[in-house]
This record gives C-alpha cells, sequence and structure tokens, in this order.
C-alpha cells in the first residue's frame, strides 16, 4: 500500500519538496542543462529544509529566499552548524544566477560546493523535524 502524502504544509511536506530539489541539483552532465539552474536546484533544496525546520520548530514561515535569514530566524530555538550556516551562500542562486545577467559563470566547483550545502542542510533539517 502507498505511503500517504504528508500534509500539506507540515514539515514532512517541506523536507518532500527539499530532497526533490536535491535531485534535481544533482542532475549533472545533462545536454543544456546550466550549472546556473542546478545551483537553483540547491539553494531551494536548502530554503524549503529550513522551511520545514521553522515548521518542526512552531515558527511561521516566511516568504524569502535568504538563507540567511532563515538560519537567524532558527537560531533561537536550534543550533545551527557551521556547515549548515556556510548555505547562506546559496541564496545567491535564488535569483541572480537564474537569469542572465551581470553574474559570474557558476564553475564546476561552485556546483559542487552548492550541492554539498544544500546536502547538509536537508541531513540537519530532517533531524530537526524528529
Amino acid at each position: 500500500m502507498p505511503l500517504e502524502p504528508p500534509a500539506p504544509g507540515s514539515a514532512e511536506s517541506w523536507l518532500q519538496y527539499a530532497a526533490s530539489d536535491l535531485e534535481l541539483a544533482r542532475v549533472s552532465g545533462v545536454q543544456k542543462v546550466m550549472l546556473e539552474s542546478l545551483c537553483y536546484h540547491a539553494q531551494q533544496c536548502a530554503e524549503k529544509a529550513l522551511k520545514a525546520a521553522l515548521v518542526a520548530c512552531g515558527l511561521p514561515v516566511r516568504k524569502t529566499h535568504s538563507i540567511g535569514l532563515l538560519l537567524d530566524l532558527l537560531s533561537d530555538r536550534v543550533t545551527i552548524p557551521s556547515e549548515v550556516g556556510d548555505a547562506a551562500i546559496l541564496t545567491d542562486y535564488a535569483v541572480t544566477s537564474r537569469y542572465p545577467g551581470d553574474a559570474e559563470p557558476v564553475t564546476v566547483s561552485d556546483y559542487q560546493q552548492a550541492v554539498k550545502l544544500a546536502e547538509a542542510v536537508l541531513t540537519w533539517a530532517e533531524q530537526v523535524t524528529r
């Protein structure tokens, strides 16, 4: 029997969306898929994972892409490990890397770091929401 989907807006549903974004971020080497797009999904994973933690802590979910702001909101309730705090740099991928413009191109190293940070945030958020 299939599992029941999590309740909309629950920490579990936020984690489900975060995990989906992480899987999309890991899809590298596909022709015509830009590293910038993959880094956007890494940022989305971290953002949604942090929003799951907010829900689990009984805090309101803010409509923001700022990883730093979400971390600040959580810092009074839970300890933020340094590798999770480092994910604040992913905020730049929320908007600027999604559109052509003045942003520097994303390197393979940038991409790998973005996925690593997203993984760390998701793993931490899964522990916080238990």
